[in-house]
């Protein structure tokens, strides 16, 4: 099959495209025919050095995967050959086939596209767990996110709409910002052109928000716990601006405010079932017409580079992809 193959953490550049073997089930997994595999920010960073684990060289990158179960292994129950699943993979998923343990496995439903699928899993599944059980998002509450044109940020605006919130999205430019809108936000904001506490202070009546959804980082996270009201709670999701901000501890002090981190794959780890419940409840949400991935472009495996560059260069507006 093909695959992906990093084989130095180096730049992205220098991944290859190369015949390995087919992979086997082994006891608990299943095979998966991959038909797409989602690409995001944290592939960069693991194939370039970055990330907080460095897997044993030479690796497939990818850890989001659609596809049709080709195997199941010893002991499988509830999978067989010809379903349509979503996988998390962790890694492995830029390639043709990847064997995973079946207990990251979900059936998808008919009506939905792969590449669709295979957008919904990193950033809906890590949007889903920070809005409810870190959140604790409730109807009728503000919302504000951060990076709203991009693939958790478009998640976002959606889930929290689903949810009954208020949806306050911020993003650079007018482009991202019409993405934001059609993933339903009620507000738009341009954190470039606009003094971004003020704004969120003007459009909350003086109130604040209560909830932040922060996918950036950098030089937005300060401007936006100030503009957090009465027991607002700030996600912390990652840092697409690269930089880590050195938060004032006095903020949180100031209105009774929190700021809690979100580590989707650290918690779905720990609670299986919880998390299993949440991709069901996606699903029931996809179905319903409340939420649908934004898939701006699709690439060949030969072209993973082409799609991390879109990644750089901000012009993905929802997630990017990979086919088989």
């Amino acid at each position: 099959m093909k695959a992906v193959i990093c084989k130095d953490f180096a730049p992205y550049q220098n991944l290859s495209v190369e015949e390995v073997e087919d992979p086997k089930a082994g006891p608990g997994q299943v095979i998966v025919d991959i038909k797409a595999a989602g690409v995001n920010f944290p592939d960069i960073l693991l194939v370039e050095g970055k990330y907080q684990m460095k897997p044993p060289l030479p690796f497939i990158p990818g850890g989001e995967v659609a596809g049709v179960v080709e195997t199941v292994g010893e002991g499988v129950a509830g999978f067989k050959p010809g379903d349509r699943v979503v996988a998390a993979t962790l890694l492995d998923g830029f390639a043709e086939k990847a064997a995973v343990a079946a207990s990251q496995v979900a059936p998808i439903p008919d009506v939905m596209p792969f590449e669709e699928a295979a957008a919904l899993i990193t950033t809906y599944a890590t949007t889903i767990h920070a809005l409810k059980q870190r959140a604790e998002l409730k109807d009728g509450e503000t919302l504000v996110v951060l990076g709203a044109g991009g693939g958790v940020g478009t998640a976002a605006c959606q889930l929290g709409k689903a949810y009954g919130a208020r949806v306050i999205a911020c993003a650079r430019g007018e482009e991202k910002l019409a993405t934001a809108k059609q993933a339903g936000a009620d507000e738009l904001v341009d954190y470039d052109a606009e003094d971004l506490k003020a704004r969120l202070k003007e459009l909350t009546s003086g109130k604040g928000a209560d909830v932040v959804y922060d996918a950036v980082g950098g030089a937005y996270s300060e401007p936006a716990m100030r503009a957090l009201g009465w027991g607002g709670r700030f996600l912390v999701i990652g840092f697409a601006a690269g930089d880590i901000p050195k938060m004032p501890l006095n903020l949180a002090l100031l209105n009774s405010r929190d700021i809690r981190g979100v580590f989707w794959g650290a918690w779905a780890g720990q609670f299986p079932k919880e998390n299993g419940a949440n991709m069901a409840e996606l699903f029931e949400l996809y179905v319903a017409g409340k939420i649908k991935p934004m898939v701006s472009a699709s690439y060949p495996l030969e072209d993973v580079t082409k799609a991390f560059d879109d990644l750089m260069a901000r012009r993905v507006k929802g997630k990017v992809v990979l086919t088989a």
